[in-house]
């Protein structure tokens, strides 16, 4: 009995049991635990703050591509303006030179046409002999292609060369102002300007006798075509069709509905009986 009296008291609130007891895993960081580091975490976030600011850099590029391509448009309106001015002074040229002639014709009339100053004219031309010049050069540049696709065919060389007769006649038919413009100055009696002879127009025209002169080259060499040079074969037939046309109602005369003077099938009659073997 005196030995249970003497025994050690069970450990109180504020023994070890109790420290250890106070010490709860959540508290106490484990071997290695980065808990430590927190304040860096902070000071990171510190750092990396501004970046909630690149929304407003954001939309600023944006306001500065949508005004750049709101400027871009812009240009486009003033280019297509220009373009479409330059075309209606054009329209106005071919029809007042193809009625009068080079000498006749003043810019004044032309630019009253197109309604225009003539002041403005001088904004798209350096004088009267540019502006004729470059009413030959808008309708080669889209004549020659169809000519070249043409003459390229994969029909025989006398059904290209009845298809070459379709072609031009049918250009001047759809363009009746530069139809009589080109017979006025393809005419040996009118004198034209100097300006026709620039090296641009005269390179169009020998690509264009030279296409023909291959059609008959190879017409020859399958013996469909008559002997001779190709290349005198090739004007003749180019006279041929500017003799049709310079009669042509639906180029010659402002009332298209006229009865014509000879049918196209009548052309291609005489073509063929020109060259064919």
């Amino acid at each position: 009995m005196a030995k249970s009296t003497t025994r050690a008291p069970a450990p109180s609130s504020t023994g070890r049991v109790t420290k250890k007891a106070a010490k709860p895993a959540s508290a106490t960081p484990a071997k290695g635990s980065k808990t430590a580091k927190e304040p860096r975490a902070s000071r990171s976030a510190t750092k990396r703050a501004p970046r909630a600011a690149r929304p407003t850099s954001t939309a600023t590029s944006s306001t500065g591509r949508n005004g750049a391509d709101a400027a871009s448009r812009r240009e486009q309106r003033r280019l297509l303006q220009q373009d479409l001015s330059r075309a209606q002074l054009l329209d106005a040229a071919e029809e007042v030179f193809g009625a009068k002639g080079f000498h006749e014709t003043t810019l004044k009339e032309i630019a009253d046409l197109a309604e225009f100053s003539v002041g403005s004219v001088y904004s798209f031309f350096e004088n009267k002999d540019d502006l004729f010049l470059n009413v030959f050069l808008r309708r080669g540049a889209e004549f020659l292609p169809g000519m070249l696709a043409t003459a390229e065919s994969t029909g025989s060389p006398l059904e290209t060369l009845h298809a070459l007769v379709e072609y031009e006649v049918g250009f001047f038919r759809a363009h009746p102002h530069f139809g009589r413009l080109f017979l006025r100055s393809a005419s040996t009696v009118v004198p034209v300007p100097d300006v026709l002879e620039s090296n641009e127009l005269g390179g169009n025209f020998e690509i264009a006798m030279q296409t023909q002169a291959e059609v008959f080259r190879k017409g020859q060499a399958l013996e469909v075509f008559r002997d001779g040079d190709p290349v005198v074969l090739a004007r003749m037939f180019s006279g041929l069709v500017s003799s049709y046309q310079s009669l042509d109602p639906a180029v010659v005369q402002d009332d298209p509905g006229d009865e014509e003077r000879m049918s196209l099938d009548e052309l291609h009659a005489i073509i063929d009986g020109a060259f064919r073997r």
